[in-house]
């Protein structure tokens, strides 16, 4: 990442968190003390709810032709960061509500000799299943009607980038609260590498992270890599 990688003065400086949890955050880890109540949970649950809400409409306000730029160069340093693909299964994702758009990173990996990877939700609360994909090979709308393979075998990938709504310092993913990735990359036979993306502007303190979420070894914008 550039020079000013870790710095924090592009992060929200109205950023907030209910009092109430204060005394129960670990000061190194930002987790919360595993005998917290369940009102401690809940704030926590309700904390995620709002900051999700806040990230997304921040991430939606993106003008579209700046949102392209800002893909462009993340799918730049995607190619700077992973190198020669050839023979990796690159687990990838369709664009949702203003996500960065990789599509052309995407179609481009078959030339480069990788094959590429697309989530699929099979079952509420289980992991997903990634499925080959090629451009020009069918989709029909899945959850949230984000587009899946008709076909393709189920795989492994070696490789998941993984979109995100927002991220910390420590490199912890906020997703969509669905959970998925993180059930997902807890059941593969074999930890693959794992390249959450986004756009630096949603980056926050900490995500507060909980046993049960998986952090990213490393997180790519516009500006670069955030690494562990």
């Amino acid at each position: 990442m550039p020079e000013d990688a870790n710095d924090n003065e592009d992060l929200p400086q109205d950023y907030s968190s209910p009092p109430c949890m204060m005394h129960l955050v670990d000061p190194v880890s930002g987790r919360i003390d595993s005998d917290g109540d369940l009102r401690q949970q809940q704030d926590l649950k309700r904390w995620r709810t709002a900051e999700r809400t806040r990230l997304i409409t921040l991430r939606l306000a993106i003008p579209v032709d700046e949102r392209r730029r800002l893909s462009q160069k993340i799918a730049r340093a995607l190619d700077r960061i992973l190198g020669d693909l050839s023979g990796k299964i690159v687990g990838v994702y369709l664009p949702f509500r203003g996500e960065p758009d990789l599509r052309s990173w995407i179609e481009g990996l078959a030339v480069r000799g990788a094959i590429a990877a697309l989530p699929v939700v099979v079952a509420p609360r289980s992991p997903l299943v990634f499925r080959a994909w090629r451009r020009g090979e069918p989709l029909h709308p899945g959850v949230w009607n984000i587009p899946v393979p008709v076909g393709g075998a189920t795989v492994t990938p070696d490789i998941v980038i993984s979109p995100v709504v927002g991220y910390d310092e420590a490199c912890y993913r906020l997703g969509h609260g669905g959970g998925f990735y993180d059930r997902t990359l807890a059941a593969l036979p074999q930890r693959p590498r794992i390249l959450g993306v986004g756009y630096r502007r949603l980056a926050v303190r900490t995500i507060y992270p909980q046993n049960y979420d998986v952090p990213m070894d490393m997180i790519v914008t516009e500006s670069g890599a955030l690494t562990q």
